[in-house]
């Protein structure tokens, strides 16, 4: 039985690709739980529409994310924390974080967009990637500051964040 898949399964192939599986797999799993359509003319021709139009969609959002991207040039965000002698933080900096701080100066992104594989524990300049679709990805700078201690007075330009 020739079938059209409705999604991506590891084990048949991906989402509008013609497989061909047994037929009681296909007419008893898979049309059933509608994880895939029979493969008819029809359905060919609807199939190939929709791949038409997956690939302009695809396109004009590359093209909005390589405009996000262009905009993310020279983003530096400065955090202050406090540190221990050996510039290590008491807490840290997380993509969470980094989140909020993208999220005030009107930017959105998701906290799974930022590849940040551990939190930052250390003063000083970091760079963080920003992977804002397939093959696009931004690269923003984080700054971590020492935070100053009570009854001193904060450094000149100090704050949650900087200017762009």
């Amino acid at each position: 039985m020739q079938i059209i898949l409705k999604e991506d399964m590891s084990t048949l192939g991906r989402k509008g690709d013609v497989v061909k599986v047994a037929d009681g797999y296909g007419r008893n799993f898979l049309l059933p739980l509608r994880k895939a359509i029979e493969a008819t003319p029809a359905n060919l021709r609807n199939i190939e529409q929709m791949r038409a139009s997956s690939t302009r969609k695809e396109a004009r959002d590359r093209e909005a994310a390589q405009a996000l991207a262009a905009q993310f040039a020279g983003v530096r965000l400065v955090f202050e924390r406090r540190a221990g002698e050996h510039d290590t933080l008491f807490g840290s900096v997380t993509s969470m974080d980094v989140t909020h701080a993208l999220k005030e100066r009107g930017f959105d992104i998701e906290r799974r967009q930022i590849e940040l594989p551990d939190p930052i524990k250390k003063l000083g300049d970091h760079r963080v990637p920003l992977h804002l679709f397939k093959g696009v990805v931004a690269e923003i700078t984080v700054e971590v500051q020492r935070q100053a201690a009570e009854g001193e007075l904060p450094e000149a330009g100090a704050g949650t964040e900087a200017q762009a």
